[in-house]
This record gives structure tokens, sequence and C-alpha cells, in this order.
């Protein structure tokens, strides 16, 4: 039988998630807020719908993690004034001030995680997940299952 890849990247999330919410636990950030955190840090201005499609997440979940920076007070919504039906996210100064530490802890994570693996190596691996990326998205979309 043949090896699937696709155990190897279901076990690393998992440990990667573990490792990420013990790094996060002192800010109360979880690791499914975390990436929500981020996005938003590295924007001026996005709303809730643009950060879903950025990162390919849907919206029920974008959602649920910006109620939950929202409720730890890293982030405050207001409604849109070129289109009430949307929510633009900004980071509250709690929150500003929680990115740096937030990224540190990701930082040391990401070392962990390539320990022994040369930056050549990284550059491959990263190509090859996002064809992986690419071939199934296709698929997704093509058949027009939720993302």
């Amino acid at each position: 039988m043949e090896e699937s890849y696709g155990k190897y990247i279901s076990a690393i999330y998992r440990h990667l998630q573990i490792l990420i919410s013990a790094e996060l636990a002192p800010y109360r950030i979880g690791s499914g807020q975390y990436i929500f955190l981020m996005a938003i840090a590295g924007r001026d201005r996005m709303t809730q719908k643009a950060l879903s499609e950025a990162l390919l997440i849907d919206k029920t979940t974008t959602a649920k993690a910006i109620a939950k920076l929202e409720a730890e007070g890293y982030v405050r919504r207001e409604a849109d004034p070129a289109d009430n039906r949307y929510q633009l996210l900004y980071l509250t100064e709690a929150g500003q001030a929680v990115v740096p530490k937030v990224q540190e802890a990701l930082d040391r994570v990401r070392h962990t995680s390539l320990n022994g693996i040369s930056e050549e190596e990284y550059g491959l691996m990263l190509s090859l997940l996002k064809k992986v990326l690419r071939n199934v998205s296709v698929e997704v979309r093509s058949g027009e299952k939720p993302l």
C-alpha cells in the first residue's frame, strides 16, 4: 500500500496546534484564533468577508474566531461606511500590543518545527504544498463544495 502524505500533514497540523496553544495560552488566544489576529495585524483595514477569503476559511469559522478575539479585547468590528452589510476589522490597543508577543511565540514554534531542514528543503516543501493546495482547491471549487 502506498504511503499517504495526508497522514503526515494531519499529524503535523495537530502537533503544531498543541505547541501553538501552549505558547499562546497566557494571552487567551487559541490556536484557532491567532491566524485571524495576525492577518488583521498585517492590514490597514479588512472586511470579515475578505479575511475569510484571504485565509481560505469559511465565513462561520471566521465569525466565531473574530467574536472570541473581540471578547478578549483584541479586535473591534465597525460597519463599513461604504456598505453597511460588511464589518471592518481593526486591532484594538490591546490587540496591537499582543501581536509582537504572538509573533515571538509563532517564531519559536516555527524554529522548533524546522530544526534540521535547510532553506532549500523548506522552499521545496512550500512549493510542493502550494501545488497540492491548488490542486485540491480547484477540485473543491469545481464541485462547488464550500470551503
